[in-house]
């Protein structure tokens, strides 16, 4: 027999309540999901599905739902990786591109909520400040702030699910640039894109070469004057189809519903290929990408300054582009790069330190995000706060030293969806698992003080290598590992057993202080 717990709800503003007798009956939820993004929103799906006795409440910061595909408002916004992967295992992508354009998937997210009918659950405008566990309480208490009214609101759960991704959403990364208040023009940082910017027949700079300066480049190109992306050092960019003809010709065939699980083994297998030869080859695919490039270029361009990184393949994440578009918007004279170093910012453009000036109108800041871990969530147990980067990552969910909580960052060199998948079904079994024998709580426990500390994401990005410090570590085996590779994910997380040497359970009215080591996170 399952054994139920529901935890107390606690709301100080508009809260909602159940009334009987003339009396007032707080709401109990055993999980606050914090993020209404991908993460959030998948979180939510499974528990909705697995486990329909269980409740919970979404905690979204903004006004609306969709993460990601919601706060970037950028010409061109699109996804980076194949949709039939990125989307759902539980919900096929239905629409022709793999490679989608931003609107899109935030109408299949919002397709999403509306089908598993996760609306009610979802609370906007609550942005969460403080997370503090007791373990006598054997709960989670959670403080949030309303946007529109600065009123705090305080939230108790037994779980607490983070869904808040790994980026800064109030602000993106610009470097210090000499002369910036010199410029005549508009300088615009992808993350903050205003409503209406109009860049129709003006000369445009985009700084960075990464995968928004490669999203935004064509689109823009489409209707401004030129385009010129300014670079101080190449990243590999690679071409594919924005329409999959297998998986097109698979949908019409048997149905978007028997076709996903083909869909999705043929796009993993053959992403995971692409990355394991280019880690174990790196000359080889070096050379493959390159060549690629250079047949999608003009005869005489200058591949070997532009496109040709210092760097081996998968060192950094690959840029994808659908369909060459960026290459196309170069050969036909819409677009250009320039590979050298900003001196300074003048009246009339940017001075480079080759002595050359890049004249333009509007200057386009992509160089970057900010990393942030759990959304600046101030974590504490018993009092005692929790630094993220003094933790250990246990099979990549859940944090050591820190009970009843599970968190979701998808992987980095496959689709991001994917690992949430795995998170949120290995979270249902676990609390199968707990209910099943009666555990109150659950924390990993580091019992190998010998084991090696090594950081979560091993990306030479910069945008990696400025905030990585800040995450949790990884280990260095056993379930301390941070494994990017799907098919070891599915061996321990959809697989594998929940319970292990890693985790300490303790069972309803335990004192898990009492038990936890000394020391131990």
């Amino acid at each position: 027999m399952r054994v139920r717990r529901g935890i107390e709800l606690t709301v100080q503003e508009t809260p909602v309540t159940n009334t009987t007798a003339g009396q007032t009956k707080p709401v109990h939820v055993d999980v606050l999901i914090i993020g209404a993004g991908i993460s959030g929103i998948g979180a939510a799906s499974h528990l909705k599905a697995r486990r329909p006795g269980t409740s919970f409440t979404v905690l979204e910061a903004r006004d609306t739902l969709g993460g990601t595909w919601s706060l970037f408002r950028y010409p061109g916004i699109r996804s980076d990786s194949d949709m039939p992967t990125y989307g759902f295992g539980f919900k096929p992508w239905t629409h022709r591109k793999s490679i989608a354009d931003g609107h899109v998937i935030l109408d299949y997210l919002q397709q999403t909520v509306a089908e598993n009918g996760l609306a009610e659950h979802i609370r906007y405008g609550y942005r969460v400040v403080g997370a503090e566990f007791s373990s006598v309480r054997g709960r989670w208490t959670v403080t949030a702030q309303h946007a529109r009214t600065g009123k705090k609101a305080r939230f108790t759960a037994r779980f607490l699910f983070l869904g808040t991704g790994m980026y800064d959403h109030d602000q993106g990364f610009t470097p210090v640039f000499d002369g910036v208040e010199d410029f005549g023009g508009q300088v615009v940082h992808p993350q903050q894109w205003p409503e209406g910017l109009d860049y129709t027949g003006k000369r445009v700079v985009v700084i960075g070469s990464g995968a928004t300066a490669v999203t935004l480049i064509p689109s823009m190109a489409r209707t401004a004057g030129h385009v010129t992306m300014l670079q101080r050092s190449p990243s590999y960019i690679f071409s594919a189809p924005a329409e999959d003809p297998i998986t097109n010709a698979l949908n019409a065939l048997l149905g978007h519903r028997r076709a996903q699980p083909i869909v999705r083994r043929k796009n993993i297998a053959v992403t995971r290929a692409m990355y394991k030869v280019c880690r174990r080859a790196p000359r080889l695919m070096r050379k493959l990408l390159i060549a690629d490039v250079r047949r999608r270029l003009p005869k005489n361009f200058d591949v070997d300054t532009h496109f040709t990184p210092r760097y081996d393949p998968w060192d950094e994440r690959l840029c994808v582009v659908p369909d060459g578009d960026m290459f196309k918007a170069i050969s036909a004279g819409r677009a250009s790069v320039v590979t050298d170093r900003i001196d300074r910012f003048t009246k009339t453009g940017i001075r480079l330190e080759s002595g050359q000036e890049l004249a333009a109108d509007i200057v386009v800041t992509a160089t970057g995000l900010n990393m942030l871990p759990f959304g600046k969530i101030r974590l504490s147990v018993d009092d005692r706060p929790v630094d993220p980067s003094d933790t250990m990552a246990y099979k990549a969910m859940m944090l050591s030293g820190m009970p009843n909580l599970v968190f979701a960052l998808g992987y980095t060199n496959l689709s991001w969806t994917l690992k949430v998948d795995l998170v949120c079904e290995h979270f249902c079994r676990l609390l199968d698992h707990m209910d099943l024998h009666g555990y109150s709580t659950v924390e990993p426990v580091l019992d190998d003080r010998h084991q090696e500390r090594v950081p979560y994401l091993d990306l030479k990005s910069n945008y990696v290598q400025r905030g990585i410090a800040r995450f949790p570590c990884a280990g260095s085996r056993g379930p301390w590992t941070v494994e990017q590779a799907y098919e070891k994910d599915v061996e321990r997380l959809r697989e594998g057993p929940v319970e292990d040497s890693g985790l300490q359970f303790t069972s309803a009215g335990a004192e898990l202080s009492a038990s936890r080591p000394e020391g131990a996170r």
